[in-house]
């Protein structure tokens, strides 16, 4: 019998390692509901039953039916996942989603076992451009996993010896700081912000392997005047924060691409931090490169980043007040 002001949703399920893979470990999946929206979500036999307002029915529907197919496919459910689906749903986009977890790719495994797939449509195919083309943009909000995958795809081509190189750069701008007071020449003054590459490449590779690339020069991390004057060859190039660059820094790079490379460039055109006037490299060759067959550009949207609903939360509030 349902319970006053209570809503119901039977269900089908395979097996109990499926109904496990519904739940997540200690019930996690289901608890993204009340961080999400503010309502409970438990199970009772064969339903998922839920406190949720009346005006959530159909939304709810459409969710637990996507998560029990995909629980019967064995599909892996984490707490990120539950948090793209509800967006998905909110958007009316869950078409073809279990086609995007069944035909996953697996890019790489990590140091420590992790296995990294794309986890969104958007990365889907941004994952199979970077495979397929020698040029690739990747371009949107921060959250989005645009330089954590190329990375990623960068070491998978590394460790199978499809390239001899990996080079990592990135522009020396800052929102609102100056490099100039710093100590030391310019790489000294630039790996400070570098640091997100380096985290990158040592949760992949582990610190000891990513520091014996380092120093043997397999794997070079430098900003992005380093880059002038030279022919990169059997490499593969990637150029983070790529917004940041301008015109002539943008041409400078894209034209350094040399035989049996691939190259990518990632950022985000609403985070500019050049200084006012100063047109971004990345917004012009996004304009240019588009009818470019050797090239592909990937355009990242907001529900792209998946956030803790916490941080979210937070975003928000800042939001409404900026506003």
């Amino acid at each position: 019998m349902k319970k006053e002001g209570y809503m119901s949703f039977e269900f089908t399920i395979t097996d109990s390692q499926a109904l496990n893979l519904l739940c997540g470990v200690n019930d996690k999946n289901f608890l993204v509901f009340k961080s999400h929206f503010g309502f409970d979500v438990t199970l009772n036999g064969n339903k998922i039953v839920t406190n949720a307002p009346a005006q959530y029915q159909q939304l709810l529907e459409k969710i637990f039916q996507t998560l029990v197919e995909l629980a019967n496919h064995k599909v892996i459910l984490t707490e990120r996942d539950i948090i793209y689906i509800i967006k998905l749903a909110q958007d009316n986009s869950l078409e073809g989603l279990l086609d995007l977890y069944k035909t996953n790719t697996k890019i790489l495994v990590t140091d420590q076992g992790k296995v990294i797939t794309p986890k969104t449509f958007n990365q889907k195919a941004y994952v199979n451009a970077l495979m397929k083309y020698p040029l690739v943009l990747g371009v949107g909000p921060a959250g989005t996993g645009k330089t954590y995958l190329a990375v990623a795809l960068a070491v998978s081509h590394l460790k199978a010896g499809k390239v001899k190189k990996l080079i990592l750069t990135r522009p020396a701008v800052e929102a609102g700081e100056s490099l100039g007071f710093l100590p030391g020449d310019l790489k000294e003054k630039v790996d400070p912000y570098l640091i997100p590459l380096y985290d990158a490449l040592n949760e992949m590779l582990g610190s000891q392997t990513t520091q014996n690339l380092l120093e043997k020069g397999v794997i070079e991390i430098a900003p992005l005047a380093y880059m002038r004057g030279r022919t990169l060859e059997n490499a593969y190039v990637i150029l983070d924060e790529a917004q940041n660059t301008t015109i002539t820094q943008m041409k400078m790079f894209l034209t350094r691409l040399g035989f049996s490379s691939k190259m990518v460039v990632t950022g985000d055109p609403s985070q500019v931090d050049l200084q006012r006037g100063v047109k971004s490299g990345l917004i012009d060759a996004v304009k240019r490169l588009k009818k470019l067959d050797e090239a592909k550009i990937i355009e990242f949207e907001k529900i792209d980043v998946i956030r803790h609903p916490l941080v979210q939360k937070i975003l928000e509030s800042y939001e409404t007040h900026e506003d």
